[in-house]
Parts: structure tokens; sequence; C-alpha cells
């Protein structure tokens, strides 16, 4: 349905070129990409940055649902053409831009605010490019993981699966993030903590995500907030 909408084709598997640290095209699936397009990390006066950006599903997707530029960076010649192609159709065309180059090597713009990759290989392209600030969204990755990320200079932001019973690693890696070194996130309309779960989630349930991961800590849910909240304005450099 989006493909016909956006006016653009981007399904199928590619595996053209791939090794060690180029995975296979395969497009972001659209329930994802709305999910992030809902989140409202992303808006009409940002510049998105997308990573192996394939046939460009994800900057046709997202420059279409918050209006932000979005400059999409692949390696594949081949590929890249396809994206191409499609911004010649898509109807958000005038919004997005494609580069073609290798990620580690292609020199990121000043007006870039904010970055997408979607590859199991990113943390290997991350080191290589050097990108020491963003936040990992809706974090449900092992403690090693995130003290790379830390030493990285990333922040770690975590939503309502800290709650659930069955979510054991995102609980120790709440333990293990600095305060200073965290969010807490509604990832609305999902992901909705207890004692809500189950139901549509929305931004007043993330006092319950903060109580938690308080209690996790053995600090008071109040103090949290204050160093969270504080985290955010640095951030996003709101004074």
């Amino acid at each position: 349905m989006w493909d016909r909408l956006l006016a653009v084709r981007t399904t199928g598997r590619d595996d053209t070129n791939a090794d060690q640290y180029r995975y296979p095209y395969e497009p972001t699936p659209y329930s994802v990409l709305e999910r992030l397009a809902n989140s409202g990390l992303i808006r009409k006066e940002n510049t998105l940055l997308d990573y192996g950006c394939g046939k460009g599903r994800v900057d046709f997707f997202m420059s279409y649902q918050t209006r932000c530029q979005s400059i999409g960076v692949e390696y594949n010649e081949r590929i890249y053409e396809k994206a191409m192609n499609n911004k010649e159709s898509a109807v958000a065309s005038g919004r997005v831009l494609f580069a073609l180059a290798n990620a580690e090597r292609y020199t990121v713009p000043e007006t870039v605010d904010r970055i997408y990759f979607f590859n199991p290989f990113s943390l290997e392209l991350l080191k290589k490019v050097g990108y020491y600030n963003g936040v990992m969204h809706c974090f449900s990755g092992s403690c090693e993981m995130a003290k790379i990320l830390l030493d990285l200079g990333f922040y770690i932001s975590i939503a309502g699966q800290v709650t659930f019973k069955n979510a054991p690693k995102v609980k120790e890696v709440a333990k293990m993030v600095p305060a200073d070194r965290l969010f807490i996130e509604t990832d609305s309309p999902y992901l909705t903590p207890e004692p809500h779960r189950g139901e549509r989630n929305n931004s007043a349930n993330v006092k319950f995500t903060c109580a938690k991961i308080a209690e996790l800590k053995g600090i008071c849910a109040e103090e949290l907030a204050k160093v969270t909240l504080e985290n955010g304005k640095k951030f996003y450099g709101i004074r």
C-alpha cells in the first residue's frame, strides 16, 4: 500500500555485494517506519541521514509523513540507481537527496541532526564513521551493547517494556546505565507499561516507566525524572 501511495518501488531482497559489514538489501518494514514517524523524534525542521538507504523507502516515507529533509547514503551503485529512479516518481522527492558513497567515508553535512540505520552491523559502521552524539530509541539490547554505545557517546532510551515481567534484559540495562545518560520514553502508542499493558499508550504513562527504573536503581522517581529531563534539554538544546 505505501509503495503505491508514495509512487515508489522498494520491495524485494538483494544480496549483491553483501559481506561482513554490508547487509543484503531488505527494506525496513513500513510498520516500523510508522512507529518512527509517530514517535515525534523526527519533525519537519529536521534533516535525516539514512545510512544504507537502499531504494529509498525510509527517505521517501519519512519525508512524506514528517515533512523532514532526508539524505540517503548507498554504497551499491545498482541499488543507488533504483533509488534515483524512485526519486523521479516519488511524491516526496523534493525533500529527498541521495549520495553514492560508503558510509564510513561520507562527510556528514552540518544540517544533519537525525541519523537512521537499520542494520545488524551498524555498530561497526558507527565506530568507523565516528558519530558520537545520538539516542538509542526504545533500547532492547544487552548490557554489553549498551556499554559500547555509552562509550561512543550515545544516550540509552528505555520504554515501557522495562515494567514487563518477561523483560529481564531491559531491567539489567536500566540498572546499569548512569542516570545522566538515560532517556525515558513512551514509544506511544506502543509498549504501554504496567499496570496499563494492553491499552493504547500515551505520554501520561511515562510516570510508570520512570517509577520502575527508579526502583531498579534504588533512587526516588522524582530524582530520576529531574535528571532525565535535564538530559533531554541538554541533548535537544532546550534552555
